[in-house]
């Protein structure tokens, strides 16, 4: 049992892993800006989705669309087996509190790049779905489940926990603990800068998809819970809501570019 253990901790921090896991952070960044394009998009009146789904469609539309999407889902695979190691193997010298979070924050984002893998490979088999539809489907089911509804309301708080989060971080820059900085003190102010708009308009963003399902939760109206893309809609709806809606679909392209620099600058 322990040599196996052994086997699977090297292999989480081998070399071509690694590759392909910075590969992941890439893939990330792409749909990240597809995302901020298609919801600067929304502020000027153009259709499309502003989320995940609307972002993947948008990269199988490209030539040899179907290519980069089975690399992006390797990537994005191997990311998330590389944030499983750090779960399973990593942050054993820290102190036991902060060793909880550090391993519950990774094994987090390893599900949150599995689910984006496989987004990837249901569109790469012609599977791909509105997530506005699947969001909105699995709020009426859960509604109709024991306890759904005080479930909801808490997986809305979480969400826009996590946005706050976000904000927080960037306010902060504390996500520059995480990448090793250019060396030169442009690269260095670029990145800063690019992290700290980008963060803070993902925050937003989070923040306002999780009130929205808070809010359609607790006036039994499920099918407004729509995800991201209905959280941006109805934020577009809001005074002012144009000018903001365009300035966090600026900053999530913001985020998108710190993430596909953060593929060459992540410490793993």
């Amino acid at each position: 049992m322990r040599s196996a253990a052994g086997r699977a901790e090297d292999v989480s921090n081998s070399k071509p892993l690694e590759v392909l896991a910075r590969g992941g952070f890439a893939v990330s960044g792409v749909l990240h800006i597809l995302v901020g394009l298609i919801t600067f998009g929304l502020a000027r009146g153009r259709g499309g989705r502003a989320d995940v789904s609307g972002a993947v469609a948008e990269l199988a539309s490209q030539p040899a669309g179907p290519v980069l999407l089975w690399c992006s889902f390797a990537g994005c695979v191997a990311l998330a087996l590389w944030q499983a190691g750090d779960a399973i193997f990593d942050f054993e010298r820290l102190p036991t509190k902060h060793k909880a979070g550090k391993k519950l924050q990774a094994a987090a984002q390893a599900v949150v790049y599995a689910g984006l893998a496989f987004t990837l490979a249901a569109f790469a088999r012609g599977a791909g779905k509105d997530n506005r539809e699947s969001t909105s489907d699995f709020t009426v089911n859960l509604m109709k489940a024991p306890g759904g509804v005080l479930l909801l309301v808490l997986i809305g708080a979480g969400v826009a926990v996590v946005g706050i989060i976000y904000a927080v971080r960037g306010f902060k820059k504390s996500f520059e603990k995480h990448i090793n900085p250019p060396s030169t003190p442009g690269g260095r102010k670029a990145v800063t800068a690019l992290g700290m708009a980008g963060y803070v308009a993902k925050g937003v963003a989070l923040f306002v998809t999780g009130l929205l399902v808070v809010i359609a939760t607790v006036t039994v109206h499920p099918e407004k819970s729509t995800g991201l893309d209905g959280g941006l809609r109805a934020l577009r709806e809001q005074p002012y809501g144009l000018y903001v809606l365009a300035a966090v679909g600026a900053g999530l392209i913001c985020y998108g570019v710190f993430t596909v620099v953060r593929a060459k600058l992540a410490k793993m």
